[in-house]
């Protein structure tokens, strides 16, 4: 795979437990010669949690990248209008985002990012991580399946036990979720 000269949008939302797994697959695809846009939402940026310090993850994104993070409203909206990205990837995408961009709720970054991204008719991928998928959350992930531009990471239970309600992509197909959405594809099963 080579993503050379490609313009990737990397968005990350507020699940915390797999930011270290979603900054690893956005190193690999610098290596593969993406040219990474990183933006946050603001509780991604502005949150320390029991997984890691705000400014720990900025640091190492923005140096990974090169670029500095995108973590305003207004900082999200020209991304349309200038034809940043080519592809826009939210990863991690929590619960909370998925029913915001299903109702058209346009009040983060990272909710910013995606519509104006969209304006130009461009994919959009979901990594998927939220312990509320299979309970109040289904509708809105079954809204985004059925609506074009939207693409899923495959993505299984993370733990059926002890959170019957969680999924979680898997960060390991998101190069070749990437492949399929720029031919405007949903890469198949979706279901791991």
């Amino acid at each position: 795979m080579n993503f050379k000269n490609i313009k990737i949008g990397y968005i990350f939302t507020g699940s915390f437990c797999t930011f270290s797994k979603s900054i690893s697959k956005m190193k690999d695809l610098i290596k593969l010669g993406a040219n990474i846009i990183p933006i946050m939402s603001f509780n991604s940026y502005n949150l320390n949690t029991r997984f890691g310090k705000a400014n720990d993850f900025i640091k190492d994104i923005e140096n990974s990248t090169g670029n500095n993070i995108i973590h305003t409203i207004a900082g999200a909206e020209p991304i349309g209008p200038k034809k940043l990205t080519d592809i826009m990837i939210i990863c991690p995408c929590t619960g909370n985002t998925i029913s915001k961009l299903a109702n058209d709720i346009i009040d983060t970054p990272a909710t910013m990012a995606v519509k104006s991204h969209l304006r130009n008719n461009l994919p959009v991928i979901i990594a998927i991580s939220t312990n509320n998928a299979l309970s109040s959350n289904a509708e809105n992930i079954g809204k985004l399946l059925n609506r074009k531009n939207y693409y899923f990471v495959p993505f299984k239970q993370d733990n059926p036990i002890t959170k019957p309600y969680s999924i979680v992509a898997d960060f390991n197909m998101l190069e070749k979720t990437i492949e399929y959405a720029l031919k405007n594809e949903q890469i198949s099963p979706i279901l791991c």
